[in-house]
């Protein structure tokens, strides 16, 4: 999977030389201090706004991502950190976002031509493996979630391109630049990305094995980053995971408000884990491989 950086080619080593030449460590510190900061920041400013101005938001019943609206909320505040991250990127190391991502143009090709490959390999497992059986659940009326899909579309499009652009982009580029072990610059963003998805209050004694699942993806996604020399990819494949986990089908106890179907499993559910998590790794690597293929056709 993962190689040294010498064996990744030019595409890499443009995506690394594009950090310049603000590589210290303690820079990179500074920046998501930064980030931290900023987004804490911005989500007690949302959160006062929707109070003031909204605040049937926050009396709504069940959980909150398990309404349109509010999950709408939810994910569109991951812009906070796409915002963040060009602040620190122009403050700390004197560059803009576009160096990040990597070239624009390059980007979006790659985007599009993995998403490509997901939706076609999304419709043959929908079509001839049934993933979900007769476990699968009506959630929202057919004409309602028709009605939000765009909106989304685009909200999942801010949430996952934001997660990128901290951990595939800024991060692993920033370490990249300045280490040339994918024990570095793959592996601690990777980590990072795994306790950002560690939820015990939410997942109980599943939490550390979704955290491991997500440390995993995080891994392949460096991986794909790494063979780009963009984070057009890495975004694709995110977003294509997303958006069949939060549009599609989502779980029964949460962050189904935009969700076509649910299943009728908890995130802390022991068994559920056993059965669904083999398949969703299987899942992951057949996502990675089919991305890998898309960006070499």
């Amino acid at each position: 999977m993962l190689l040294s950086s010498r064996a990744y080619g030019s595409a890499f080593e443009q995506w690394r030389a594009a950090a310049g030449g603000r590589t210290e460590v303690w820079r990179l510190l500074l920046g998501l201090l930064i980030v931290v900061v900023f987004v804490l920041a911005g989500n007690v400013v949302l959160n006062s706004a929707l109070i003031q101005f909204a605040p049937w938001i926050f009396t709504q019943a069940g959980e909150f991502g398990g309404t349109v609206a509010t999950m709408l909320v939810l994910l569109m505040a991951f812009g906070l950190i796409t915002i963040a991250v060009t602040i620190a990127c122009v403050k700390v190391h004197h560059r803009g976002l576009d160096t990040v991502i990597g070239p624009i143009r390059r980007a979006r090709g790659q985007f599009l031509s993995v998403i490509r490959w997901l939706v076609g390999l999304q419709i043959v497992l929908w079509l001839f493996v049934p993933v979900y059986g007769d476990d699968i659940l009506a959630n929202l009326p057919f004409g309602t979630w028709l009605f939000w899909l765009p909106f989304g579309l685009v909200a999942v499009f801010v949430q996952t391109s934001a997660e990128e652009i901290l951990f595939r982009g800024y991060i692993q580029q920033q370490l990249a630049a300045r280490f040339r072990s994918p024990l570095v610059w793959a592996l601690v963003p990777s980590m990072l990305f795994a306790a950002g998805h560690y939820m015990p209050g939410e997942a109980g004694p599943n939490a550390m094995a979704l955290a491991l699942w997500s440390g995993v993806f995080g891994l392949l996604l460096a991986d794909l980053t790494a063979r780009a020399g963009t984070l057009g990819p890495a975004i694709a494949c995110h977003f294509a995971n997303n958006v069949a986990s939060l549009l599609l089908v989502s779980l029964a106890d949460g962050m189904n408000g935009l969700s076509l179907y649910v299943v009728p499993y908890d995130l802390d559910d022991p068994e559920a884990l056993i059965t669904w998590m083999p398949v969703e790794f299987a899942s992951m690597f057949v996502i990675w491989l089919a991305a890998r293929v898309a960006i070499r056709a």
